[in-house]
């Protein structure tokens, strides 16, 4: 039915923006899982080349100590991500489940299964109308 379609379609542009959200989430915590790995690697070289490798060793690199609060603030971050697509998936699935239902509602209307409400008739005066 032609009344239902501006609700189809915000609820379709609703869908379509929680997974453009769930994708930049995704995108976001991959991004930062690959740079934390970088870091590994990065520390373990350091680490490698000066033959220390406790951080609370007074001639611990500083390049190493460095990276190791970066890698650590990353997979913090990752973390946090990590639940923020949890509620992003939620909010898809709560868009979608909403669209099922504007729709099973529009296609119960076309088929007919819909009952109107019956229409009242015009009320009638119970006296001629005088001037």
């Amino acid at each position: 039915m032609k009344s239902r379609d501006p609700l189809i379609r915000a609820k379709r542009f609703q869908i379509e923006d929680a997974r453009r959200r769930l994708l930049q989430i995704e995108t976001m915590i991959a991004e930062f899982e690959r740079m934390a790995g970088d870091l590994d690697r990065d520390i373990a070289t350091e680490e490698e080349r000066t033959g220390i490798s406790d951080p609370r060793h007074f001639a611990y690199p500083p390049l190493a100590l460095a990276a190791r609060n970066r890698r650590d603030n990353l997979r913090r971050s990752a973390d946090d991500l990590k639940s923020q697509k949890d509620d992003a998936r939620s909010v898809l699935a709560g868009a979608e489940a909403d669209l099922a239902l504007v729709e099973a509602a529009g296609e119960m209307e076309r088929g007919g299964r819909v009952e109107n409400p019956p229409r009242r008739a015009p009320l009638r005066p119970t006296e001629p109308f005088r001037h």
